[in-house]
């Protein structure tokens, strides 16, 4: 992992905490799996997200997904170029 993609992947955390008051967050950066990928040639990451928040309480799966990119809206502009989301509330959640 690249000290940008360790950048990033802290960068996800954070925000999921901050502003999703998420509590549980896994991330995977998986740029390696990319390589040679058009995305890959510019610098943005390809990582994975598992997002546990209460935010997510009343909201179908598309509009959980919205709030996640919303949320790293200016990451996607760079530093991440694919992310796959699997946000969850906790009433859903099981390990």
């Amino acid at each position: 992992m690249t000290a940008r993609s360790q950048a990033t992947k802290a960068t996800i955390e954070r925000k999921m905490k901050d502003d999703l008051a998420a509590v549980r967050v896994e991330v995977e950066d998986e740029t390696w799996k990319h390589a040679g990928h058009a995305g890959a040639a510019t610098g943005g990451g390809h990582f994975t997200v598992l997002v546990v928040s209460p935010r997510f309480e009343g909201l179908n799966p598309l509009d959980r997904r919205r709030l996640v990119f919303s949320v790293l809206q200016s990451e996607m502009q760079g530093e991440i170029h694919a992310l796959t989301v699997r946000a969850v509330p906790p009433s859903e959640w099981t390990p």
